[in-house]
Formats: C-alpha cells, structure tokens, sequence
C-alpha cells in the first residue's frame, strides 16, 4: 500500500519559513500532489496542487507566499512557506488527487511570537 510520510514542519515567527516535505512510498510521476491543512476547529482545506505537468494552483490565502514543488525522481513533493502568518497555523498533509491514498500523520505548523 502507498505511504505519505510529511515532514518539515515546526514553530516558526510570523513573517518566517518553513519547507514541508513529503514522501511517497509509490510513483507519482503521472499523479497530481497537493497540500492539504487542518487548522484547529476548521475543515480541511486545499492549499496547494501540482499537476503532473507541473503547473500548479494555489488557495487564494497562500497564493504569493507558497509554492508547491515535486520531484518526480525521488517520488516527493514540497511545499515552500514564506511569510508565515498565525492563520498558517494547522497541520499539514500531503495527498494524491484525484484518487486520495491513506492519509499520512501530517506535519505540525504553528505561526506565533
């Protein structure tokens, strides 16, 4: 069965970075990979998609201050987090689309001074 391990994440100021990483235990060469996050009390939203041609879609909240990336050699997927604010605050998953797998433990975010 295919595995999503997330990493990357941790404490970090407002106006900081963070790079979240994920592996997957299968090929993702022909897949859409997206960002996924859980903020506390909230629905899962969709933050981020990288299509398997590599263009890519943002939500309107991360746009300008994210970027999804993939490498298709080493079956991972990145998201890059630049100016960080305290609504960035949630848990981070990684998944396929439009076939979901298993979900992964996801990656802890928190955005405070």
């Amino acid at each position: 069965q295919v595995q999503l391990v997330e990493s990357g994440g941790g404490l970090v100021q407002p106006g900081g970075s963070l790079r979240l990483s994920c592996a997957v235990s299968g090929n993702i060469v022909s897949s859409t990979m997206a960002w996924y996050r859980v903020a506390p009390g909230k629905q899962r939203e969709l933050v981020a998609r990288i299509f398997s041609g590599f263009s890519s879609s943002y939500a309107d909240s991360v746009k300008g201050r994210f970027t999804i990336s993939r490498d298709n050699a080493k079956n991972t997927a990145s998201l890059q987090m630049n100016s960080l604010k305290p609504e960035d605050t949630a848990v981070y998953y990684c998944n396929r689309l439009p076939n979901l797998l298993p979900w992964g433990q996801g990656t802890q975010v928190t955005v405070s001074s």
